[in-house]
């Protein structure tokens, strides 16, 4: 059940991009990312109001920037330049990055298993994205390691707070916050450039308004409501294996709704990626099974 539980949100996140091409093809990065954090962090708000203490605002800005403004940008630039199954297989290799920034940064050694795993994810992503096999927008991988890096820093930001502010409280005002980033960089970005603006506003349809509803209920409110309610109450395991509903989502609505289509070898690419950072996780539950069959 909890493994279950994991996948909704992992599942959600991971139709974004296949959504945001077939139902938002045309609109501006920034005026998505506005329209999917402020309405999700309003509604948040609004079924369990919460006010942060005066000594609390400053990470939340920065939380803000990071987990919201800098990265749902960077999604969306993602969703609308590169497949959504790239976009979605490309972001499971966050636990090489995050190893990688650990090493560097607090001087964390990854053991064995993970170094290892980490090499092969890379070494199959560089077979991936080759440029002689897959042609790829080189702004859209821009931008997923952008989003990748955001990620690492910004759960890095989130792990340090500890217990010091309710989970709904830092997850409802990091959306208000972000969006409201965005709204006002949106908002600068159509005065100078109102064209795509005006064409998105003219062209509304009820195929954008299912797309809206979609990014902002189900993928942010729930999804995210979801996610750090189960980050509290499962095994690194069971989130790890949650995790894989988030790429085969991304496979299955590029085919679905894009039509997206792939060889054999880019498809067993994609399965190794996926697998990759699943192994660390496997294997310690494994040796501490067995440890404690032992004693």
């Amino acid at each position: 059940m909890n493994i279950l539980l994991a996948m909704i949100p992992a599942f959600l996140w991971g139709t974004t991009y296949a959504v945001t091409q077939y139902t938002l093809a045309d609109w501006p990065p920034l005026l998505l990312g506005a329209i999917r954090a402020l309405p999700a962090g309003l509604i948040l708000l609004a079924i369990k109001p919460s006010t942060p203490k005066k000594e609390d605002w400053p990470i939340l800005f920065g939380l803000g920037a990071i987990n919201i403004a800098i990265f749902f940008g960077m999604i969306f630039i993602m969703a609308l330049t590169l497949p959504s199954a790239i976009s979605s297989v490309g972001m499971v290799s966050v636990p090489v990055f995050a190893m990688f920034y650990h090493w560097l940064v607090h001087k964390q050694r990854p053991g064995l298993a993970q170094g290892l795993c980490g090499a092969a994810l890379i070494f199959l992503a560089w077979l991936l994205f080759d440029p002689s096999s897959l042609s790829l927008n080189p702004l859209g991988l821009g931008a997923m390691l952008a989003a990748i890096t955001c990620i690492v820093i910004g759960s890095a930001i989130t792990k340090s707070l500890g217990g010091r502010m309710p989970w709904w409280t830092v997850l409802t005002w990091q959306l208000i916050i972000g969006g409201t980033m965005l709204t006002l960089a949106a908002a600068f970005q159509g005065i100078i450039a109102p064209t795509s603006y005006i064409a998105a506003f003219d062209s509304f349809s009820v195929v954008n308004f299912v797309g809206i509803v979609w990014v902002v209920v189900l993928n942010t409110a729930l999804g995210y409501s979801l996610y750090v309610w189960a980050l509290q109450r499962m095994s690194v395991v069971e989130f790890a294996f949650g995790g894989i509903a988030n790429p085969l989502a991304g496979i299955l609505t590029g085919m679905i709704l894009l039509g997206e289509a792939f060889s054999l070898f880019q498809y067993m690419l994609m399965f190794g990626m996926i697998m990759m950072p699943l192994l660390p996780a496997l294997l310690t539950a494994r040796v501490r099974g067995k440890a404690l069959t032992a004693s």
